[in-house]
């Protein structure tokens, strides 16, 4: 299996996802605390599909 860096577009939606999920579980972001574990969770999906998918 070859792994290809994400595009930049994927790199920073998982990085933003990831700070929306710390900051809902930090409480810094009420809106985001509920969900905070599943968009930490999201924002690494998509850094792994990043890697994994060619031309993602």
């Amino acid at each position: 299996m070859k792994l290809t860096p994400p595009t930049t577009v994927v790199f920073w939606l998982g990085v933003v996802l990831g700070l929306l999920g710390l900051l809902g579980h930090i409480s810094v972001l009420a809106f985001a605390t509920p969900f905070a574990f599943w968009l930490a969770f999201a924002g690494f999906a998509v850094l792994v599909l990043g890697l994994l998918v060619k031309g993602m």
